[in-house]
């Protein structure tokens, strides 16, 4: 039975998303249950791209990029895929109308991974356009459940949301990225002499994200608020975590939030949402 190939496809970006992200994972438990198989499915086609472009080094990439964007396009035209990653992603496609130009420009930002490696101002905004905003506006178009005029009046503050997650995991992940991928994304800025002004100057970039993007989340629908507030509580704190260290600590290891802390943080959110104060 088809039905039994769906619950199997939504289970396998189920444990896609587990597997790779603890927080994310987190997250989606405090959204409502009818939006879980629909916010797995979409991390699960995002995880695949990106794994190709971080890990699968060795293989073709860019073939395997180019495999995902027809096949992606198929699976959303046919209703259907033998890849169960992309069976259930083009579930949640169909079910709420999710733009190919949205797809589209995930897929050229995680291609841009395969050819960049240093970024100017330009370059910079279309990736994270690409790689985190987007992603922001597909989990969006399932928060509003199909309402237009709810989706246009928070899509700029869900692509914030998007762009300051993203900019935090740059900063945290500034060794790996440059000496494991050798990729610079933060432009007009040089790593070898990275400074407290080049440090103060993205923090102060991502402050700003994350304050717009907070009125958005304030106006979220019930079904999806204190899921995406507790993503926002988690990366704020983060964020601060980084910005009390010195850039050469920043370049000199990951940094991470305990998971004992991360369950604080979560109980915390759950009363200031129970007392309305998001």
């Amino acid at each position: 039975m088809k039905s039994i190939y769906d619950e199997v496809a939504i289970a396998s970006n189920k444990l896609i998303t587990r597997r790779y992200s603890t927080s994310f994972s987190l997250g989606i438990s405090f959204l409502d249950s009818k939006i879980h198989k629909d916010i797995y499915a979409i991390y699960g086609f995002v995880r695949l791209a990106d794994e190709i472009v971080d890990s699968f080094h060795g293989y073709d990439q860019k073939g395997m990029l180019d495999q995902i964007r027809s096949e992606t396009q198929l699976a959303i035209k046919n209703g259907i895929s033998i890849n169960p990653v992309l069976h259930a992603f083009q579930l949640t496609v169909n079910k709420y109308q999710i733009e190919w130009e949205l797809i589209d420009t995930f897929l050229k930002s995680m291609e841009m991974d395969l050819t960049q490696e240093v970024h100017d101002p330009q370059s910079f905004d279309n990736y994270v356009l690409g790689s985190a905003e987007v992603v922001g506006l597909m989990c969006l178009r399932v928060f509003t459940d199909n309402n237009n005029e709810q989706y246009q009046n928070l899509k700029a503050s869900a692509m914030k949301l998007g762009s300051a997650f993203q900019k935090v995991n740059f900063l945290r992940d500034l060794k790996d990225d440059y000496e494991g991928l050798g990729r610079s994304y933060f432009p007009e800025i040089d790593l070898t002499r990275f400074s407290n002004e080049d440090k103060a100057k993205i923090e102060k970039d991502i402050a700003a994200d994350f304050d717009d993007a907070l009125v958005g989340i304030k106006n979220l629908p019930k079904c999806a608020k204190l899921g995406v507030y507790l993503a926002y509580i988690y990366y704020r704190t983060l964020f601060n975590k980084i910005a009390k260290l010195s850039p050469s600590k920043v370049m000199q290891e990951r940094i991470r939030i305990p998971n004992y802390f991360k369950f604080g943080l979560m109980f915390d959110s759950i009363i200031r949402y129970k007392l309305n104060l998001i």
